[in-house]
């Protein structure tokens, strides 16, 4: 079972990956993350997936929205993508994108650091388990 999860996983993120290393072989590393945010956003037009940009989640606390909100950089179907320019991905980035599957209760999750010179090594894939 575990292993047809993991083929499903790679089928769902594969074209998101696909996107970023298209815009990173173009672009290289040591931009701003805004610029390969939009980059991305049009690599993924061009390839017609969608996704929606800058999602926004309310901070519920014992019932009370607390008017605050996180933002999400992507979602593209069941997968969040969190886009960074940063010298090393770090334990708070996998705890924020952790926290964000869990309050949307998505399945997967990506981090993709695009300041690296081979960009499989600024990639990470999290999984949800129950």
């Amino acid at each position: 079972m575990q292993q047809q999860n993991t083929g499903v996983l790679a089928e769902l993120t594969r074209p998101i990956i696909g996107a970023a290393i298209e815009v990173h072989r173009a672009l290289g590393p040591g931009l701003m993350e805004s610029v390969y945010e939009e980059c991305f956003c049009h690599e993924l037009s061009l390839r017609r997936v969608s996704f929606e940009r800058q999602v926004s989640i309310p901070i519920t606390y014992k019932g009370v929205n607390l008017g605050c909100n996180y933002r999400i950089d992507l979602m593209i179907g069941n997968v969040i993508v969190e886009l960074k320019a940063v010298e090393a991905i770090l334990p708070v980035h996998e705890a924020q994108l952790m926290t964000y599957m869990k309050l949307l209760n998505k399945p997967v999750g990506l981090i993709i650091n695009f300041n690296v010179p081979v960009l499989k090594e600024g990639v990470r894939r999290r999984i949800l388990s129950n």
